[in-house]
C-alpha cells in the first residue's frame, strides 16, 4: 500500500510558475512509476505528465510540453511537478498517482492504469 500527499498548489497569475510536490509513504517508492493528472469540475480526469521509476523515461501531454517538467527524488520518496508559463486552462485540481512497474521504465498514461492516488491539490491560474 502506498499513501500519496500532494502539496504546493495555490493561486498564481497567468505566466507564473508553481511547483507541486507529491510525498509517498508505504512500500518502496522507487518501484513505482509516478504520474500527475488533473481534473476540472464536470470533466474527466486528464493525464498531464509521468515519470518512470528510474527517472529515465518521461511522458508529457501535448498541452504541457515545453512548460511542465517532472522529476523525482527516490531518496526522499517525492516526485515534483514544475509548472511554468501557466495558463488559465491549467487551473483544475492536480492529482498525484503511483503504479508498480517492477523496475521497468514503463510509463502509464491512462488513469485506470494507476492503483494509488493522492487527495489532490488545487491550482488556480488567474488571467
Amino acid at each position: 500500500q502506498v499513501q500519496l500527499v500532494e502539496s504546493g498548489g495555490g493561486l498564481v497569475q497567468a505566466g507564473g510558475s508553481l511547483r507541486l510536490s507529491c510525498a509517498a509513504s508505504g512500500r518502496t517508492f522507487s518501484n513505482y512509476a509516478m504520474g500527475w493528472f488533473r481534473q476540472a469540475p464536470g470533466k474527466e480526469r486528464e493525464f498531464v505528465i509521468a515519470i518512470s521509476w528510474s527517472g529515465g523515461n518521461t511522458y508529457y501531454a501535448d498541452s504541457v510540453k515545453g512548460r511542465f517538467t517532472i522529476a523525482r527524488d527516490n531518496g526522499k520518496n517525492t516526485v515534483f511537478l514544475q509548472m511554468n508559463s501557466l495558463k488559465p486552462e491549467d487551473t483544475p485540481v492536480y492529482y498525484c498517482a503511483a503504479e508498480v512497474t517492477e523496475y521497468s521504465d514503463y510509463v502509464p498514461v491512462l488513469s485506470y492504469q494507476y492503483d494509488y492516488w493522492g487527495q489532490g491539490t488545487q491550482v488556480t491560474v488567474s488571467s
